[in-house]
């Protein structure tokens, strides 16, 4: 088992397979002079699963993919596959932000995901694509469904934002 500085038992991994996003969220990545990792010297996800591996066998039992926007990684799926055919039964989940989830909602499903944090931070067409930096909600609502009905299950992330899409909050 891990054991962190304050003697608590570690059993959850997060991993951020890319900074890499589609979107240019005010309170992530705005629109600025930025420059990305080349994608040569990203970890591959050989390399990835060789610690996924290591903490899997010290009793991790609950990992999470994120990015950046970890769809962006077009073989994700086979992240997951590895991970799942290592150890099933693991929580395995990934946070995105939904909008290429229509078209990959299948793929992860059967590669053994679990579950899905998405970023939805307004109900409102012009809000979320002010926050987003482009027109996003109908493809994130389209992702959301998706999901549903391939069998994953979704919660909801929303980042308010004090006179933006703070009277959206429930």
């Amino acid at each position: 088992m891990l054991i962190d500085g304050h003697g608590r038992e570690v059993n959850y991994l997060r991993i951020s397979v890319t900074e890499r996003c589609n979107f240019r969220c005010q309170y992530c990545m705005p629109e600025k002079p930025f420059s990305w990792v080349p994608k040569e010297n990203l970890l591959s996800f050989e390399e990835l699963f060789l610690f996924v591996k290591v903490a899997i066998d010290g009793g991790v039992t609950k990992i999470r993919l994120t990015g950046g926007e970890p769809l962006l990684r077009e073989d994700l799926d086979t992240f997951i596959k590895m991970i799942n055919d290592y150890k099933e039964g693991l929580d395995l989940a990934l946070t995105t932000n939904a909008f290429l989830l229509p078209e990959a909602a299948q793929r992860l499903k059967d590669a053994g995901l679990k579950r899905l944090n998405i970023s939805l931070d307004s109900m409102k067409e012009d809000v979320a694509a002010k926050i987003a930096g482009k027109d996003v909600l109908a493809k994130v609502f389209e992702g959301i469904d998706k999901a549903l009905e391939v069998g994953l299950k979704v919660k909801i992330n929303m980042v308010p934002l004090k006179g933006v899409n703070d009277d959206e909050i429930l």
